[in-house]
């Protein structure tokens, strides 16, 4: 017995070793401006626990990003490159909220709200494809804090906290989050850990020059773009024939998928001949009274069809 084990720790002592997920490397210093930075817009490579899990960004088959440890993070001095009074947007995992507040607290900002990112189908409806061990995600946190003593822009007043968009390449964040935060918060501005550096700010990060092409790969389903939703109609409003082919198309979405046409109707607002003739112009074959398709419509396709795109009745004649 004992000679197997030593013969099978031989074995072992001769194949080679495991090399890290990735090698570390140190930071580039923080850039510095004159007053310091009045917003800073950070998203951090958070490390978690499971690194070599099949999903960990820092992977080598996956080729996704390098990871940081908290302690790392807290350090990189970003009090020594805010202004005195200061915005910060922390983008933080929902697993990861409890480290997020620690990291703005070693920044020198105090938590104050946040921002929810609702990550949407093409249709507007949840996007569940994420992950998570006890729910599967479909939003992310932009927490907001605040150093000093500095409000929010006036366009603030009436931004609600929530960016609704389609998902793109792993880890990419929407780039709806620039022009929100520079209308709710002054410059100058900076964006750490930057992949997509953007016109007016201050980039700094390994992937944040030109030069460098972001790691992360596109894949199918998340190539971003507007969401197709239902646009408010009043009755008797002629339909210009592009739209009506784009209204058939979501209708006929859900109709496939179970929901029938009084359903359509009564979540649209549109009338019962109204839905059956955008059908038509869609191609969808009707299904016989009493028939249902195979997997019937439910209450959570019902509220998401019942959602009003931002655009109104005058907008949707005048295409």
């Amino acid at each position: 017995m004992g000679t197997a084990i030593t013969e099978h720790l031989e074995m072992r002592s001769q194949q080679p070793a495991v090399l890290p997920l990735r090698a570390v490397e140190l930071p580039t210093p923080l850039p510095r401006i004159e007053g310091g930075f009045s917003t800073i817009l950070a998203d951090p490579p958070w490390r978690f626990t499971n690194r070599t899990g099949k999903v960990a960004p820092e992977h080598r088959r996956l080729d996704r990003y390098s990871t940081m440890t908290l302690d790392d993070i807290c350090s990189l001095g970003v009090t020594q490159i805010a202004a005195k009074n200061a915005h910060l947007y922390l983008w933080v995992p929902n697993a990861l909220l409890p480290e997020g507040i620690k990291v703005m607290e070693a920044w020198g900002f105090r938590y104050v709200s946040n921002i929810v990112w609702a990550k949407r189908r093409k249709d507007g409806g949840p996007d569940g494809r994420g992950v998570g061990f006890y729910f599967r995600n479909v939003t992310e946190l932009l927490l907001f804090g605040v150093r000093g003593s500095m409000r929010t822009l006036p366009p603030a007043r009436s931004q609600v906290n929530m960016i609704e968009t389609r998902k793109r390449e792993h880890s990419r964040k929407p780039d709806e989050q620039y022009d929100l935060i520079e209308a709710c918060s002054p410059g100058p501005f900076l964006e750490m850990f930057a992949r997509y550096p953007q016109d007016g700010w201050t980039a700094w990060g390994d992937e944040a020059t030109d030069d460098v092409a972001p790691r992360g790969r596109t894949h199918r389903g998340y190539g971003g773009g507007e969401l197709e939703t239902l646009p408010h109609l009043d009755p008797h409003v002629r339909i210009p024939e592009g739209v009506a082919e784009r209204l058939g198309e979501v209708l006929r979405e859900h109709y496939e998928s179970g929901l029938s046409i009084r359903q359509l109707a009564a979540a649209t607002g549109f009338s019962i001949a109204r839905v059956r003739a955008l059908l038509e112009k869609a191609g969808a074959s009707h299904r016989g009274r009493g028939r249902i398709a195979r997997n019937p419509g439910d209450k959570t396709q019902l509220q998401l069809l019942e959602r009003r795109s931002k655009y109104n009745a005058e907008s949707a004649v005048a295409e």
